[in-house]
């Protein structure tokens, strides 16, 4: 096994990866420390944690890319028949937090099912419309499998409750069916059956009515459903242009409740300003963009759903995450990618960027070969391992 060439190495991404997760155990560590001590007496707890999952995630990102995509279409339904098993599981085992049962608890950490039921989709979805490229227009045949299969698992997400990313997941598998090539009649009827669904889960639950209500209206629910909007828009109002410095927020003293976690964008809006916020939007259109470039010069169909597939769920989540915390979304529990304290979030991320390595190290190989896209027949080497 060697190592991947150097110079066919996307170091551009790489780089702003490595810039998201340094502002990210910043942020992480000034925004955790006051919560920490109070709930564990170390300054450090979630800053040491979240080290060890860079760690990890690192470990996660070399495997991404060092092994060649291939083995996750080979694999791809034993790889999404796990992540249903671990949905369910966390039904039966999971370990209730904040009234949502989302995590396995696994030798003092917790692992988030949720977290790997995105890429399993999307390899899922990627392996599908590959084989299904000329049947793809066909309801049957190309529109509902994948249909059937996403809403098992948003159905399975509900339970825990996870709204967010269910609706993470639906809107993934829209889009990715919308680019391969399905029937614009299938989209609006799905939509048009999925209505009536989202209307009964928002106004039959009353906490999530309160949510929707609190996103019209923060100020009525100050003190309930609309307090982290509220303190949201505090933390990002008193950081103005250019923040009150590391450290030296307030939000983060307890105002708002664990910051580090879905809101530590708020955290960067207090401690750097507008420009911080700013910065990270621009550090994740760049990622946007890398992996856009990735998706067009994918040698394979695989490939280039897979990379597509990957970029939108990187930039849907930044939307929401964004939205939420600007107060311009309702309510969600979705981190924000490299940024937000978090394991299982981490670790999926950084997989997914080595994946993303991955594809465009082996385009940067075709090319070199001076062989068409257009007239080549998919890459299909012997082995899975990415070679120079």
């Amino acid at each position: 096994m060697t190592l991947p060439c150097k110079n066919k190495f996307d170091l551009f991404l790489l780089g702003i990866v490595i810039c998201l997760l340094s502002l990210g155990i910043t942020q992480v560590f000034s925004a955790s420390t006051t919560y920490a001590f109070e709930k564990t007496g170390d300054n450090f707890f979630f800053f040491n944690k979240q080290l060890i999952w860079m760690g990890l995630g690192s470990v996660a990102l070399f495997i991404g890319y060092y092994f060649h995509y291939q083995w996750m279409e080979t694999y791809s339904f034993a790889i999404l028949g796990v992540a249903i098993a671990l949905l369910i599981a966390v039904l039966i085992i999971g370990h209730e937090i904040n009234y949502a049962t989302r995590w396995i608890r696994i030798a003092g950490f917790t692992l988030q099912p949720s977290e790997l039921a995105k890429p399993a989709l999307i390899i899922y979805l990627a392996t599908y419309l590959r084989k299904k490229s000329n049947n793809i227009s066909v309801f049957k045949t190309g529109f509902l499998p994948p249909f059937v299969i996403c809403g098992i698992m948003v159905l399975l997400l509900l339970k825990q409750p996870d709204l967010g990313i269910s609706i993470i997941l639906a809107t993934t598998t829209v889009v990715m069916l919308f680019v391969a090539g399905t029937k614009l009649i299938y989209i609006f009827g799905l939509v048009l059956v999925a209505i009536p669904g989202a209307y009964l889960a928002i106004v039959e639950t009353p906490w999530r009515m309160k949510r929707f209500l609190a996103f019209l209206n923060p100020e009525a629910y100050q003190t309930g459903a609309g307090y982290q909007t509220i303190q949201s828009r505090l933390a990002i109002g008193s950081g103005e242009l250019f923040g009150t410095g590391l450290g030296s927020g307030r939000q983060q003293l307890g105002y708002l409740p664990e910051i580090h976690n879905d809101f530590i964008l708020a955290s960067i809006g207090e401690n750097l300003g507008f420009l911080g916020i700013v910065s990270v939007f621009v550090l994740f259109m760049l990622l946007i963009w890398r992996g856009i470039k990735a998706t067009l010069a994918a040698p394979d169909m695989f490939s280039s759903y897979l990379a597509f597939g990957i970029t939108f769920l990187f930039g849907f989540q930044v939307f929401f995450n964004g939205g939420v915390v600007l107060g311009v979304l309702p309510s969600k529990g979705l981190t924000l990618p490299f940024i937000s304290y978090g394991g299982s979030s981490l670790m999926i991320s950084m997989f997914l960027i080595g994946v993303l390595l991955n594809i465009g190290h082996t385009s940067r190989l075709y090319l070199n070969k001076k062989t068409s896209l257009s007239g080549a027949t998919p890459l299909r080497p012997k082995a899975i391992f990415v070679r120079s």
